[in-house]
């Protein structure tokens, strides 16, 4: 049996993994701009950087916490942090933009295992209970504050040691836990001994790439193009499909989505990662390039959006157990509406406050709200055997929902700007801020399908914590 102060240890190297991991995914954001400009890009090519690693960690997911369970989580967890260091200091020391894109995506893979592996662990370290329970939260909390800290970080980071320390910061932490954690850290293996679905992973992986290229190339390419690259990813889709029926051990057992509460939660989910990502993005791209602050200025800035978030969690989380996933979803997604029509009134010369702080105020209400209930419908009716699949399912929802979501945004600013003028990158901006309406359409979509879902809320669960933060 472990030792009580060796439990918590180990949780602290743990958090500190998964605050590394969401950290990530947020701290880039920041630095876009100034990748863009000391980097060669293609038009639009600078999303790749924030979406190839959300791909590759949503995309693979699922598939690493098959290999996290098969193969020893421990052993897992250390591999992924050492590959997750190699793939930083790539990052860091990328010599053109189609260097730094493919060692972001070599990061989202190691992502993928590491996230499973570290939470798969804190919950064998901890007995069923009420330590359990405060584990689970100490490690949700600090999910939610890598989500914040990406915005106040990256700006003095990205300002004063330059964009390659974004990921160089990663290395001492990765090396650190990696010798730790063979003295504090249980190893542990899943039940049974089933296969690896590598067939899965990698057409659904290759579906996205696909859907998410033609989006990113669709300003500059011919329709034909487009189209064609659009009929390859749903093939692709088709094509996995056909692999989870037919495989001994799928990803995703697909008696799962029967379930109308999931499809409906997973909805909410991929329209919240699609409006919270493509909205932060355009967001950094109009205060650093149209208005011209500093990415430290902006990493305060959008703060706000991240504090109302945490607020609005915990409001939502109360008054789902009063009236339910549907009416909270359907709030938080109407106040996020709410908050980018605020946005989309921005011009070059708009004070701070006069329109954006409130905007990002609103918008980070509903999505703290929103995502809490569109997590908990879609785990409310699942059975215990199907829990953990339908929350790695959740969690790569939200990522894959952010790939895109950057994608679309990026490709709706580019189509509607005719200028480099401050005026004329902040209309394509104004117009992708509007396009926000649209990824809240999908999750008004699975609230839709809310209406018709029997038995809600069955039995109560864990909530779990979109892998990405806000």
């Amino acid at each position: 049996m472990v030792s009580d102060s060796k439990r918590w240890f180990a949780l602290a190297l743990l958090c500190l993994t998964g605050f590394m991991i969401i950290l990530d995914a947020s701290i880039v954001l920041v630095a876009v701009p100034s990748i863009e400009r000391e980097l060669t890009f293609s038009t639009g090519g600078v999303q790749w950087v924030p979406s190839g690693y959300a791909l590759m960690f949503g995309g693979l997911l699922l598939l690493g916490g098959r290999i996290s369970d098969l193969l020893g989580r421990r052993r897992v967890l250390i591999a992924g942090l050492l590959l997750f260091g190699a793939a930083s200091l790539l990052c860091g020391f990328a010599w053109s933009g189609d260097a730094l894109v493919v060692a972001r995506g070599v990061q989202g893979a190691a992502a993928a295992v590491l996230a499973p592996s570290a939470l798969s662990i804190v919950m064998t370290t901890f007995p069923t209970g009420a330590e359990r329970n405060k584990a689970l939260g100490i490690w949700g909390a600090t999910s939610g504050v890598g989500g914040t800290a990406g915005s106040l970080v990256g700006g003095p980071v990205t300002d004063g040691l330059g964009w390659q320390w974004i990921f160089f910061i990663n290395v001492p932490i990765c090396l650190l836990v990696a010798v730790l954690a063979p003295k504090v850290l249980m190893d542990s293996r899943g039940p049974g001994r089933r296969g690896f679905d590598v067939a899965g992973a990698a057409t659904v992986t290759a579906a996205l790439i696909a859907l998410v290229y033609a989006v990113v190339q669709a300003p500059e390419s011919t329709w034909l193009r487009t189209v064609l690259l659009l009929v390859v990813s749903m093939a692709l889709f088709g094509l996995f499909v056909v692999v989870e029926r037919r495989s001994a051990a799928p990803l995703v057992p697909l008696r799962i989505f029967r379930t109308r509460s999931v499809v409906a939660g997973n909805l909410i989910t991929i329209g919240w990662g699609l409006a919270v990502f493509g909205l932060n993005y355009t967001y950094t791209q109009y205060a650093q390039l149209a208005v011209g602050v500093s990415a430290v200025r902006y990493g305060l800035m959008s703060a706000v959006l991240a504090a109302t978030a945490v607020c609005g969690s915990m409001v939502g989380q109360n008054l789902v157990t009063r009236i339910g996933p549907r009416k909270v979803a359907v709030g938080g997604l109407l106040l996020a509406g709410a908050g980018t029509t605020v946005m989309t009134q921005l011009t070059a010369t708009s004070g701070y406050f006069e329109l954006a702080f409130w905007g990002l105020l609103v918008f980070g209400a509903g999505l703290g709200a929103g995502t809490v209930a569109g997590s908990i419908a879609s785990l409310s009716d699942v059975e215990s055997a199907d829990s953990g699949v339908a929350s790695g399912l959740q969690n790569a929802s939200f990522q894959i929902g952010g790939a895109i979501g950057v994608a679309a945004l990026a490709a709706v600013a580019t189509a509607s700007t005719s200028g480099t003028t401050p005026a004329a990158l902040t209309h394509g901006y104004r117009v992708a801020f509007a396009a926000v309406w649209l990824c809240i359409a999908v999750g008004l979509a699975g609230c839709g399908l809310l209406l018709s879902a029997r038995g809600e809320m069955k039995r109560p669960l864990e909530i779990a914590v979109p892998q990405g933060g806000h």
